[in-house]
C-alpha cells in the first residue's frame, strides 16, 4: 500500500517584498486602508499570473548542461515561447487581457507596481506622473482591474430603461425649468 503524501508547507510570503501590501497594510488618515482588500486582490492575481507567464528573463545559472543537439534549435535561438508550457501561455494571454482591459493609460502603473514590484516614486517618475498622484492613479487602475477580474459587480442599470445608462443616481430626476415669461414658445 502506497504512504500517503505529507503536503509541504506553504512558501512563506514575505510582505516586505510587495508594494501593494504594503499599501494595504498601511492605514490613512481616517484608518482605512490605503488599498482596500478587492484592490489588493486584484493586484496579487495580476503579480501571480505575470510570474507564472515567464515574462523575466533567467537571472540565475542554468545547469542543465550544454545543448548543442542538432535537433534542439530552441537552445540557439531567441524563441523562449518554444518552450513555453501551456499554462505559462494562458498566464500570458491572461496578463494581455487584464492590460488590455485597464487600458494603456493605466496599465503602465500595474506593470510598475504589481509586475515589477517598484515602489510609487519609482513608478510616478517612470510614467511621468505629477508627484503625490501614483496612489490615485494606482487605485484607479486597481478598481478597473478588479471589475475585469470580477471581484466587483458591474453598475446597476436603471429598471426602467435596461438599454440606457445615465451618469446620474437612481433616483435621480432632472427639474424641468418652467418657460421664462416673454420667451418664444415654437
Amino acid at each position: 500500500m502506497a504512504k500517503a503524501r505529507r503536503s509541504e508547507p506553504a512558501p512563506a510570503f514575505n510582505e516586505n517584498e510587495s508594494p501593494l501590501y504594503r499599501l494595504f497594510s498601511r492605514k490613512d488618515f481616517s484608518g482605512r486602508p490605503v488599498i482596500s482588500e478587492f484592490q489588493f486582490a486584484a493586484g496579487e492575481r495580476l503579480r501571480v499570473d505575470y510570474e507564472r507567464a515567464h515574462f523575466q528573463p533567467r537571472i540565475t545559472s542554468s545547469w542543465d548542461g550544454e545543448r548543442t543537439g542538432a535537433r534542439n534549435y530552441g537552445a540557439l535561438s531567441d524563441n523562449r515561447i518554444a518552450s513555453l508550457s501551456d499554462s505559462a501561455i494562458d498566464a500570458r494571454r491572461r496578463v494581455h487581457n487584464a492590460f488590455d482591459a485597464v487600458g494603456p493609460e493605466l496599465s503602465g502603473v500595474l506593470y510598475y507596481m504589481c509586475c515589477l514590484a517598484g515602489g510609487l516614486e519609482q513608478a510616478e517618475r517612470m510614467l511621468q506622473l505629477p508627484q503625490r498622484s501614483g496612489k490615485a492613479v494606482l487605485a484607479i487602475a486597481l478598481t478597473r482591474l478588479a471589475r475585469h477580474y470580477r471581484l466587483l459587480k458591474p453598475a446597476e442599470r436603471s429598471a426602467a430603461s435596461p438599454d440606457f445608462a445615465h451618469w446620474a443616481l437612481a433616483d435621480f430626476r432632472p427639474r424641468i425649468m418652467p418657460p421664462e415669461p416673454g420667451a418664444h414658445q415654437p
